[in-house]
């Protein structure tokens, strides 16, 4: 387990940004207060004028770290998933029985976040929250095709990957591992969507997270 740990990091594309923000405090101080603006006023109306202001720093800093809002976004999505992988690795690495590892890996990429204290400048709870509400503009673009030639969502796909290898795991012929898989994490950010806003269209309320839905789902999918 020391060894696995070692290699693993929250590495986030370096496309995204032109100076990494991971190397300065004012770079951890843009992600920071990005993240808490973007849940505060929703990213169409965000800005780096907005976020300057509220950095006490001129907007032309932020431009130093990203090129604009657009691959600001990337990044915050990129790291989300490189989170939620290195969680999924850690969580299932020491699972021998198949159905439990697919179990312990759907739970992982649908629950409720919770935050974590490793890394001071982020607030998970409140990133979960625009990943939820904000990550599909990552990829609605006309520039998707040639973002994602370019390496963008690299984790993303790769997270996709690792779970459907553990699809396989479970029913080494399910020809739909992929779809499944995809579905799975997609359907999940869905349904906190519609928790937040429509609840009256979802069984999942309140504290309940769509875990249960999707476990049933995937191992009535197997059979």
């Amino acid at each position: 387990m020391k060894n696995l740990l070692s290699v693993l990091k929250i590495s986030v594309p370096d496309k995204t940004y032109i100076k990494n923000p991971e190397t300065s405090e004012l770079g951890k101080r843009i992600v920071e207060n990005s993240i808490l603006l973007i849940n505060e006023i929703g990213f169409e109306s965000f800005t780096f004028k907005k976020l300057g202001k509220k950095i006490n720093s001129n907007e032309s800093s932020v431009y130093r770290y990203f090129e604009n809002k657009h691959k600001l976004l990337l990044y915050l999505s990129s790291w989300y998933w490189a989170w939620v992988e290195y969680q999924l690795v850690i969580e299932t690495f020491s699972i021998s029985n198949t159905n439990e590892k697919l179990e312990k890996a759907i739970t992982v990429v649908t629950r409720t976040v919770k935050e974590d204290g490793n890394y001071s400048h982020i607030n998970e709870i409140i990133l979960f929250n625009i990943i939820v509400n904000e990550n599909s503009k990552s990829f609605l673009t006309k520039e998707v095709d040639t973002e994602n030639k370019e390496g963008y969502f690299e984790i993303y796909k790769r997270l996709i990957t690792r779970i459907s290898n553990i699809i396989l795991e479970v029913k080494e012929e399910y020809p739909y591992s992929l779809s499944l898989a995809s579905t799975v994490i997609e359907g999940a950010l869905h349904q906190h969507y519609l928790k937040e806003h429509f609840p009256s269209i979802t069984n999942s309320k309140n504290d309940k997270s769509p875990t249960s839905f999707f476990i049933q789902l995937v191992k009535n999918s197997l059979k």
